[in-house]
């Protein structure tokens, strides 16, 4: 079903991956409930929306395209939801799912009409190589951010606004001022993270079979005696299923009733700051994919060049990449029903790619585990972030071959390909990363006179970019 042989791979190799991936990105359980329920929406709800919209994405990620691609609600997307569209602009948490449900329809039809696959062959090739090696800086961050190597200063005249809680600063907006450094290793689960960093490293460079799996798992042990992962705190009561059931009652389908798509329009003043969120969301979602499927696919070979000219000459949803991008607008979309905010592809499944997954049986595997963790919540948790930093670090060197491919000496490629990269991580953000890539690559042609090298596709899609840019600097 899976053609294992024909993409070089074997049942074993495909559970490592799905494994892997799935440890990866399982933070997503709890820290998507954790920043949607700021919002008003319950916590349990929330924690059973995003297993249920992770499973069906990536179980139609797997079956219907045969790639390994795993989905849940995208880091980013969430805090806009939360932060900036219910809590800044005033809107309803319900209001809110209405609007990722019309993202959801926009990415099927743009998808369904070939407007997604023409933005993907506008694309200049030294930009996706930059993607791809953009998204390596990214992974690798997240991995360094995780694992606790950083820390970071701020002047006090550059904190912009904080909330405090419990007598503690959270949710502190610093406009600039900012300095990071080298993190003390005096603590335990600094410590852990850069044992972790060094087992994962050795078995790597000496070729191990399912390297990057057994470094989560070791380090998650070694957490116990270290004292980063304390049994006694598990809680194999928290999240139990029938609670969550209880709540998603609230949740679910709560886009469509009264408090959400019909009220989200009543206000016609209202109208054109609803068609900009939409289109926000709707920018974010699309970008995150594209970048993710191109940074990774290329390189490893998932989506070969019979796959690329299939975008732009077949009709419908006929090939692997129309299959895959079809299943993260349906996710999206299935998303917004169950209450959760825009499940897109998640960049993490470049650990599972990274140790040899390469069809849709990874992403089964990982679905299962989604599933799986609904009743096995706090055994889920234990894995602490400094086990799976090493993973991502690790995977980021590995992506960061495509930048070989750029042409540094020449500027015209190098100025865009660095803003695409080094933004990526720098701003925590795929598609900020593209939108700066895009800019300058506009720019630069426009000043060199070679206006017609922008594809009509590009000069649109810099545009909303823009527009998108000018709406979030007056919201």
């Amino acid at each position: 079903m899976f053609k294992l042989k024909e993409h070089g791979t074997t049942v074993s190799t495909e559970i490592i991956a799905g494994l892997t991936t799935f440890f990866a990105m399982s933070y997503i359980l709890f820290v998507n409930p954790s920043i949607l329920s700021l919002s008003g929406m319950p916590f349990q709800a929330v924690f059973l929306a995003t297993i249920i919209s992770s499973a069906i994405g990536t179980l139609i990620m797997g079956l219907f395209a045969n790639v390994p691609y795993a989905q849940a609600p995208g880091m980013g997307l969430n805090a806009f939801f939360t932060f900036t569209v219910v809590m800044g602009l005033g809107y309803s948490w319900e209001q809110a799912l209405a609007m990722v449900f019309l993202c959801g329809l926009i990415n099927i039809v743009i998808t369904i009409t070939k407007l997604r696959k023409m933005i993907i062959k506008s694309i200049p090739e030294s930009l996706q190589h930059a993607i791809g090696g953009g998204i390596g800086i990214f992974v690798a961050y997240v991995g360094i951010k995780n694992a606790g190597f950083l820390h970071f200063t701020s002047d006090q005249q550059a904190i912009v606004s904080s909330t405090v809680e419990g007598g503690k600063a959270v949710n502190v907006v610093s406009n600039g001022g900012i300095v990071p450094a080298l993190a003390n290793f005096n603590s335990p689960a600094i410590i852990l993270a850069f044992i972790g960093l060094v087992l994962t490293t050795i078995l790597v460079i000496k070729n191990v079979k399912g390297a990057i799996l057994i470094g989560i798992l070791a380090t998650t042990i070694l957490a116990i005696p270290m004292g980063v992962v304390e049994l006694s705190s598990v809680d194999f009561h928290q999240n139990s299923l029938g609670n969550s059931f209880k709540e998603l009652g609230t949740t679910f389908g709560a886009a469509f009733g009264t408090k959400g798509l019909p009220s989200l329009f009543a206000d016609s003043s209202r109208i054109p700051q609803v068609l900009l969120t939409v289109l926000a969301f709707s920018l974010s979602d699309i970008f995150d994919t594209i970048g993710t499927f191109i940074g990774t696919g290329r390189r490893t070979g998932i989506f070969t060049k019979e796959d690329e000219d299939a975008v732009e000459n077949s009709s419908g949803v006929k090939s692997k990449m129309d299959k895959a991008l079809f299943a993260d607008a349906i996710a999206t979309t299935a998303g917004s029903i169950v209450g959760t905010s825009n499940v897109t592809t998640f960049v993490e499944s470049a650990a599972g790619i990274g140790v040899g997954g390469r069809t849709g049986f990874t992403s089964v595997v990982v679905a299962a585990m989604f599933l799986l963790s609904s009743f096995l919540s706090p055994i889920v948790g234990m894995v602490p972030p400094q086990a799976t930093a090493p993973a991502l670090i690790l995977v980021g060197v590995m992506m960061m071959s495509s930048f070989k491919e750029i042409k540094w000496t020449d500027l015209e490629d190098a100025i865009p390909a660095f803003f695409t990269s080094v933004f990526m991580g720098l701003c925590y953000s795929i598609s900020y990363g593209i939108a700066a890539g895009f800019i300058f690559f506009v720019i630069i042609k426009l000043v060199k006179g070679k206006r017609k090298e922008v594809s009509p596709v590009l000069w649109v899609v810099t545009g909303l970019f823009v527009i998108n840019f000018i709406m979030l600097a007056f919201l």
